[in-house]
């Protein structure tokens, strides 16, 4: 791919307008492994006028878990005694003669951004902004092609755990197995902590798990997500453990399974990022349950679990074709448990089929 790291470079340059003086010094970890392919712990990219150079602390690992860097950037690497590479960074930019060094001053520290200052004192320091993340938001079909194989990574991991004996176990157990089940069947490893509540702990978001033993009748959530060569996607699902769910159950299970459904085909190009979120909340709020809910319905997966566009209310923007989304409505009524259903899915135009679902365990209540 590295005419494509290569491209994105250039459309970097024709936004903060390289040239003239001008460099970009990108910081942000997915950033980097975004234009230059690999993104070694601490690692910088200076993006120039006429050079790009990725200057790394150690030599970047072969290995494709971490990346391997575009060819036609130049590595440096830095002896341990040189300290921060953005400073070298900042340093080389001034050697080559840059007037001006846009940097990521979101993800800078205070004292990293005044330490730059010091470092090469002729240097203008501008602020890129969300340029590189806003590159980042339409997906490739190359990118959305390993999306596809994480979720099939998490499809699989899923579906094998629900085939064993669950009661007696706890949720810690649970969630770890899981873990070691992504990693068996490809995954660089879980996206983010996998989540496993049974019983009064299911449909909490982001609930750790703990000691707690699964026990017949309990509702039982489980929200995990794999990376895949630095893509990440996730699944969240709810299952009954015992014959036959309760009538209480089902009624929660389907209004949660309606809102999914509703925010699911409210995806489109061009549709308001709030108007998703408010398609899915509807349902929960005509039915009385709007006052717990989560603050987004859903946000963007990429490089990173949770990117740009975030589904909420407030959110603004609209949504383009290719951008990788999660839907994943949820209600827990605290001392009863809950109901999750989350999906990873592309926006698509309806002349292609619409949203692509690339999460496909079923979604029927089962009885485990």
């Amino acid at each position: 791919m590295p005419e494509v790291y290569a491209a994105r470079r250039e459309r970097l340059r024709d936004r903060f307008s390289v040239g003239g003086g001008a460099t970009a010094l990108v910081s942000r970890p997915a950033n980097v492994r975004y234009l230059a392919g690999a993104a070694p712990q601490g690692a910088v990219l200076l993006v120039g006028a006429d050079e790009d150079v990725l200057l790394c602390a150690g030599a970047p690992d072969d290995e494709l878990i971490d990346g391997r860097p575009d060819e036609a950037v130049r590595v440096q690497v830095l002896p341990v005694s040189a300290g921060d590479p953005a400073l070298a960074a900042a340093d080389l930019a001034a050697a080559q003669g840059a007037d001006f060094l846009a940097v990521e001053e979101h993800h800078l520290t205070v004292a990293r951004h005044r330490a730059l200052t010091q470092v090469a004192p002729r240097l203008r320091l501008t602020d890129l902004g969300g340029a590189v993340e806003q590159l980042r938001l339409v997906k490739d079909e190359d990118e959305i092609a390993l999306l596809r194989i994480g979720a099939e990574i998490v499809d699989q991991a899923l579906s094998e755990l629900l085939e064993s004996i669950l009661v007696g176990r706890t949720e810690r157990h649970l969630a770890l197995e899981l873990e070691r089940r992504l990693i068996d069947h490809g995954a660089d490893g879980p996206a983010f902590d996998t989540s496993v509540g049974t019983g009064p702990n299911s449909g909490r978001p982001g609930h750790r798990p703990t000691d707690r033993r699964v026990e017949e009748g309990d509702f039982l959530s489980v929200c995990l997500g794999a990376t895949y060569r630095g893509y990440r996607c996730e699944i969240g699902r709810t299952f009954v453990i015992g014959t036959s769910p309760a009538d209480w159950q089902i009624e929660l299970y389907d209004l949660v399974f309606a809102a999914q459904r509703a925010g699911r085909q409210a995806l489109a190009p061009g549709a308001a990022c709030r108007d998703v979120d408010r398609a899915a909340r509807q349902v929960l709020d005509s039915a009385g349950y709007g006052g717990g809910l989560a603050s987004i319905i859903g946000h963007g997966v990429g490089l990173e679990i949770d990117e740009d566009p975030q589904l909420a209310p407030t959110a603004m923007g609209k949504l383009d074709a290719c951008v990788p989304v999660t839907v994943e409505p949820g209600v827990h009524l605290p001392g009863r448990g809950g109901v999750r259903i989350d999906d990873t899915l592309v926006v698509r135009p309806e002349a292609d089929g619409g949203p692509e679902l690339l999460t496909i365990t079923t979604k029927e209540l089962l009885a485990l």
